[in-house]
């Protein structure tokens, strides 16, 4: 029986952004997935929470803005599992509990970078394809990747959760940043203040 090839998008996704979105429908053509499960965060080992927002919070405008896309899948798979949330106990669990569904790591060139410090970095490349979309400033020697690794030209995409949070707060305007069905919710959940913050 044929396997559901399944994209695995992992990230904080505060908040999620049209370059988040774009990343994930280019991965679906590039590299023949049929869907692609954003997982959304509750704790990534490598990041402060200072700024991190409610992971509910997160994950709602998450599922909104993935609405129109129906191979993209807002997952909140990672707040079951125990915490801090290292990927390769995601993916071996969810191997488990989805036998039909064969798992791809989709990652940024950055994350590339920064791999051998993964928790078990080297059982996922054994494990799991792993999908790379480029990042500016990291450039990668395709010559040097493993055999289950590969670079997509998903193409560059100049937006970041960061950014997003930043105009909010200088009151700049977002609508090219961040889906139209969010904008209110992130502009309400990130102005300035702390409310609904961990």
């Amino acid at each position: 029986m044929k396997k559901i090839k399944t994209g695995i998008y992992g990230g904080s996704f505060n908040p999620i952004h049209n370059g988040h979105i774009a990343i994930a429908r280019k991965m679906i053509e590039l590299a023949g997935l049929d869907e692609v499960w954003l997982m959304v965060s509750p704790q990534n080992p490598l990041k402060h929470s200072v700024d991190l927002l409610d992971e509910q919070l997160r994950l709602d405008m998450t599922r909104i803005a993935l609405e129109p896309y129906p191979q993209l899948k807002a997952c909140d798979y990672e707040f079951h599992l125990p915490r801090p949330s290292y990927m390769w106990h995601t993916l071996q669990s969810l191997t488990r509990d989805y036998p039909e569904r064969e798992f791809t790591l989709l990652i940024g060139a950055d994350n590339w970078a920064v791999f051998d410090r993964w928790y078990h970095a080297d059982d996922i490349i054994a494990h799991y394809p792993i999908a790379i979309y480029p990042r500016t400033g990291y450039p990668i020697d395709t010559a040097r990747l493993p055999q289950t690794v590969k670079i997509f030209d998903t193409g560059l995409y100049d937006v970041s959760s960061t950014l997003v949070r930043q105009y909010i707060n200088e009151g700049k305007d977002i609508t090219r940043l961040i889906p139209s069905e969010i904008t209110a919710l992130a502009q309400q959940y990130y102005k300035g203040d702390a409310k609904g913050k961990q």
